[in-house]
């Protein structure tokens, strides 16, 4: 009789190189499957090799880097998305892709079976579980860390690492550092260990992104970004794909201390957490972005995209990309976006980010009309007053009425 096949969301880290090996034991013909996001790995092939050697019957291994940014990031940049007003949801745009590749891979194998190395409490689970379902509505799901057997019997992390040594699973986790990091193109996050005492200050050595804005250069440094309808596409003149193109910000951000976010979010299962992000390509195309539209999009559409950006952020957070209300969210920004043409310039030093300079072919600033030092040109000052009395008059009935 031939094992069901379960398709597993592999990184290659503590959780889901254990979870190989306990699959594989309870007679699941693992199918392992290994994005490669951007994300720094010594050797793809060793990752594969040890998938292998864990338990896996095959490991697949796929860049989709490129797809990564193009589709995930590019979109969530422009909407100005920001969870919390302040998380750029690395993380959360990354798992709708690992979603879609398993589907994919699934159905290559014929396999219905998905698994993940979500916890039972964290947003992770529900935006896995949530875009097979849209994905492929016959899905079954296995879940170690909501399987009583697997979380009574490894409840921690050092559980884990006792597991990965006992077999020989070579991990990146150690017991003296034992803060969980997941990470892409976008950015890296980390939790648990000694970051879930949200008043402790990160070691200094677990940043890998960036340099800590006190150590960066005395001597800040430029950087002129092309956007065409509201797609960055060069940096400094230079034309680069959209994966290239957000490791090079990652690169120059990041020497200079930029992206780092250190915060207490609510999590979509109800409780609250402490993670820490370095971000550094992400901050300056969030900025930049931002700095081209105000240049570009009227006061209203501006407006508009302000309002419904919470809303976009939520379901990114909450794992609902592949839903109807996402995708009528991505179709009005890509049509928010014809126009946002031209160059945004920019400085970075020590941690900051500072616009200096936006110009565009479609610039809707009239130095005519909004100079001081002229007489406005088609703007006439003396329309103000009554402009100001209609928009005062519903103010005034109402202290009127208060009055008696």
């Amino acid at each position: 009789m031939s094992k069901e096949k379960v398709v597993l969301a592999y990184s290659g880290g503590l959780d889901t190189s254990v979870i190989v090996r306990w699959l594989a034991e309870k007679g699941y013909d693992v199918i392992a499957l290994c994005l490669d996001l951007g994300q720094k790995v010594e050797d793809l092939e060793a990752i594969r090799q040890k998938g292998l050697n864990a338990g896996a019957s095959v490991v697949e291994v796929m860049n989709v880097a490129e797809e990564f940014v193009a589709d995930f990031v590019f979109p969530s940049i422009q909407f100005n998305a920001l969870y919390e007003g302040t998380y750029l949801l690395g993380t959360s745009l990354a798992r709708p892709l690992i979603a879609k590749k398993q589907v994919e891979v699934a159905r290559k194998h014929g396999a219905i079976t998905m698994s993940h190395g979500a916890t039972g409490k964290g947003n992770d689970q529900v935006r896995f579980e949530i875009g097979y379902a849209c994905l492929m509505p016959e899905v079954k799901v296995i879940a170690p860390w909501k399987i009583k057997e697997f979380y009574e019997a490894y409840p921690g992390r050092s559980e884990l690492i006792d597991y990965a040594q006992k077999h020989g699973i070579p991990v990146k986790a150690t017991k003296s550092q034992p803060w969980s990091s997941d990470e892409n193109l976008m950015h890296i996050s980390f939790e648990a260990g000694m970051l879930e005492d949200p008043w402790v200050k990160p070691l200094k050595e677990m940043f890998e992104l960036s340099i800590a804005p006190e150590d960066a250069p005395n001597q800040g440094v430029e950087i002129l970004l092309d956007f065409v309808d509201g797609l960055p596409l060069a940096v400094n003149g230079e034309t680069l794909s959209p994966a290239a193109l957000l490791e090079k910000l990652n690169q120059i951000g990041g020497a200079h201390g930029v992206g780092r976010v250190d915060m207490v979010e609510s999590r979509y299962v109800g409780m609250k957490s402490r993670g820490v992000y370095e971000t550094p390509g992400g901050t300056i195309l969030l900025q930049a972005h931002r700095a081209m539209e105000s240049i570009t999009l009227t006061r209203d559409v501006i407006d508009l995209k302000d309002n419904l950006m919470p809303r976009f952020a939520g379901l990114v957070y909450s794992g609902y990309w592949w839903t109807p209300q996402m995708k009528l969210l991505l179709n009005l920004v890509q049509q928010s976006q014809a126009g946002v043409t031209g160059q945004v310039r920019l400085e970075l030093y020590k941690g900051n980010v500072v616009i200096t300079g936006r110009k565009s072919p479609n610039s809707l600033y009239d130095a005519d009309i909004a100079s001081m030092e002229k007489d406005g040109g088609n703007y006439n000052p003396t329309d103000a007053n009554g402009f100001i009395r209609l928009n005062a008059l519903p103010y005034k009935i109402y202290q009127r009425s208060r009055k008696g």
